[in-house]
């Protein structure tokens, strides 16, 4: 009786497929085309945007400026004890419309109570809050999407990754703390569309 149990054991396990059975193989090339439309979907292309865009040349950013502020930002303006919108207007010479997402808030609650200063700012009603659409809290994904559509805001990040994205969208402003001051700086993707639409002299 034992051993009628282990032939049939044995029996099943001979039935399974042959790793390269051709039906195995047809699988796995529909897989394979699959993923492939899927990665040429992932394919991103920056559309092709006029030149000279910064100031004013682009007509969307007029005084009242509209800043959007990063986590970094509002850490280092505390750090360097430089209030915010103060610190704007000497850099800008303008009035400034400080606007705040909604990820940079939820950024700043889930670092704790070593950030409840930056929290405490964050909440000025002087601020204005821009509602996120997108799932998750990720800042600098919603900045980067946000400055793509809209081209009316100036940035003003510490972080060098963030910065780094935002240099290759065209007509942007960034704005930094550097030395115990703000300092306002076009994108280099700005000085590259200028250089091409330039006559050479």
């Amino acid at each position: 009786m034992g051993k009628a149990k282990t032939t049939r054991k044995f029996a099943q396990v001979k039935r399974t497929l042959n790793p390269k059975d051709a039906r195995l193989k047809q699988n796995q090339e529909k897989l394979q085309t699959k993923q492939e439309h899927k990665d040429k979907e992932l394919v991103r292309h920056v559309p092709q945007v006029a030149s000279s865009l910064f100031f004013r040349y682009n007509t969307a950013l007029t005084p009242p400026y509209n800043v959007i502020v990063d986590t970094n930002f509002i850490n280092f303006s505390i750090s360097n004890k430089i209030d915010i919108v103060k610190g704007m207007m000497d850099c800008l010479f303008a009035k400034v419309t400080v606007c705040m997402t909604d990820c940079v808030l939820a950024e700043l609650e889930k670092l704790g109570p070593k950030y409840r200063l930056a929290l405490r700012i964050a909440r000025d009603p002087r601020f204005e809050r821009l509602p996120c659409t997108h799932k998750g809290t990720y800042a600098d994904d919603c900045i980067v999407g946000r400055v793509m559509q809209h081209n009316c805001y100036i940035i003003a990040t510490c972080d060098r990754d963030l910065k780094r994205r935002i240099r290759k969208v065209p007509g942007v402003p960034i704005l930094y703390i550097a030395n115990h001051n703000s300092v306002s700086r076009p994108s280099d993707s700005s000085f590259r569309s200028l250089l091409i639409a330039s006559p050479v002299t």
